[in-house]
């Protein structure tokens, strides 16, 4: 039977379920989900962000930073602690070459006194330019050859009863003395003899015109109080730095120095090292 059109029979609200069994989910209102659309430049600008962390973490992980670098010596370490000797030496002196026969010639103070032609040709005019002033510079050594050097060392020591460690400290060993190079002079005070060679050569008048005027004529004390080397000061004892052959020499030999163990404690020092 066709009902179309026919009004519908209301339902018995007997029929009907009662309100408390309808669902909450059927009761409340739903939730309308909105869609929230990102800005192109925020999202630009956070994909940018973390591509520049990334990077900087990859540089960081790939490129650690490198452990520095210690400098060391060609020839010999240092250690961080200790006095200064020589090291390439024999008791405390440098080796130096012995200046040919043809390089040397007289100087002031007798034709047994030798230095080299240049060394000579500074240290006669030093000579004449104290005297003008009224002090007389007297030369007592100048170049002396490893074999005069020899019974100065070892015959020497024989006769005192020294060992070689004690005779080091005033002679050098054969073929470790400045004297071999021709550029080597020791001096004295015409006025004050007493002073040769001693460590009151630094009282004179002597002494006292060297220190302000040497360094015109090329020459410099050899060995000063507390000098790298570790050599008895000899206020006396000068030599020619005045062309590059003596600068390489002395400076070269300089070079020669690094750091020694500290004497331990309660232990006797050393005894400086003469020329």
């Amino acid at each position: 039977m066709d009902n179309t059109g026919s009004p519908e029979k209301p339902p018995n609200v007997s029929e009907l379920p009662p309100v408390d069994d309808i669902p909450v989910a059927l009761r409340d209102t739903p939730i309308v989900n909105r869609r929230y659309r990102v800005k192109p430049v925020v999202l630009i600008s956070g994909l940018v962000g973390l591509g520049a962390i990334a990077f900087i973490a990859g540089l960081l992980i790939g490129n650690p930073a490198p452990k520095p670098k210690v400098a060391s010596s060609p020839q010999s370490s240092q250690s961080s602690t200790g006095s200064q000797t020589p090291a390439d030496n024999l008791l405390g002196h440098l080796p130096y070459k012995e200046a040919p026969a043809s390089e040397l010639q007289p100087i002031a103070g007798g034709g047994s006194f030798k230095l080299r032609k240049a060394a000579a040709k500074k240290y006669n005019a030093m000579v004449a330019a104290a005297r003008a002033d009224g002090v007389i510079l007297v030369t007592i050594s100048g170049f002396r050859s490893i074999a005069e050097q020899q019974p100065l060392f070892f015959d020497v020591k024989a006769e005192r009863g020294q060992d070689a460690k004690e005779r080091a400290e005033v002679s050098a060993p054969p073929g470790y003395s400045e004297h071999h190079t021709g550029y080597a002079v020791d001096i004295g005070d015409g006025n004050a003899p007493a002073t040769n060679l001693n460590p009151k050569f630094e009282n004179t008048a002597a002494f006292k015109w060297l220190q302000k005027n040497a360094p015109r004529f090329s020459f410099e004390m050899s060995f000063p109080r507390d000098n790298v080397q570790g050599v008895n000061y000899e206020p006396w004892h000068w030599r020619f730095v005045g062309d590059t052959q003596s600068l390489e020499t002395f400076y070269k030999a300089k070079n020669l120095v690094v750091k020694s163990p500290e004497p331990k404690e309660g232990a006797t020092p050393a005894s400086p090292i003469k020329k």
